[in-house]
């Protein structure tokens, strides 16, 4: 396995931390703490909280924001589509569910022109989702159901699969996966 660099093992820290404590909370003598390091060593690498905050969730929303644009230019099915963002947002929570809980938890700390970017991704990403669903009840493969109401059940429980799956790591990957698209997509009855 390749050593991580010093600046990955900063990010991966501090997600850490932000998680933990929230990103208000943490300073950056605690995130040298956590790393054993002398806080003025961090900015070898690092120029501040912010741009740490930014590396993070701006990654992973630029992620989520080019897979949901090659799911909704793709020709798969409505179902298929909806399958692969369940599946997407397994294997990012999967992956780093510290960033994760940044994005979803911390994101209104980024400034100025980092801000509206992560805002424009959001925003973007569920017209695409919108889009997803608009066309599947349009072709008859979903349910006529409120838009809205679909999209929030779904990116709610999807935003916050990380909150719960900590606790239960015991499921593994492939049996959340098939289990959420299930769940999902189905229903319990």
């Amino acid at each position: 396995m390749k050593p991580i660099d010093r600046k990955t093992e900063i990010i991966n820290v501090s997600a850490k931390l932000f998680k933990e404590k929230g990103y208000s909370a943490v300073t950056m003598r605690d995130i040298a703490q956590a790393m054993d390091i002398k806080a003025a060593s961090l900015y070898n690498h690092i120029k501040s909280k912010q741009e740490i905050l930014v590396l993070i969730i701006i990654e992973i929303a630029e992620e989520f924001t080019s897979v949901i644009d090659e799911i909704l230019a793709s020709d798969q099915t409505t179902i298929q589509k909806i399958e692969r963002v369940i599946q997407l947002h397994i294997d990012i929570t999967l992956r780093n569910s510290d960033a994760l809980a940044c994005l979803n938890n911390d994101w209104m700390h980024l400034t100025d022109d980092d801000l509206i970017y992560f805002i424009k991704m959001r925003e973007d990403y569920e017209e695409s989702f919108r889009k997803i669903i608009k066309s599947g009840i349009a072709n008859g493969e979903i349910k006529n159901l409120n838009i809205e109401v679909i999209i929030f059940s779904t990116l709610s429980t999807l935003r916050t699969l990380y909150l719960w799956y900590g606790k239960k790591k015991t499921i593994k990957p492939e049996v959340l996966k098939a289990n959420m698209i299930q769940v999902l997509l189905n229903g319990i009855v």
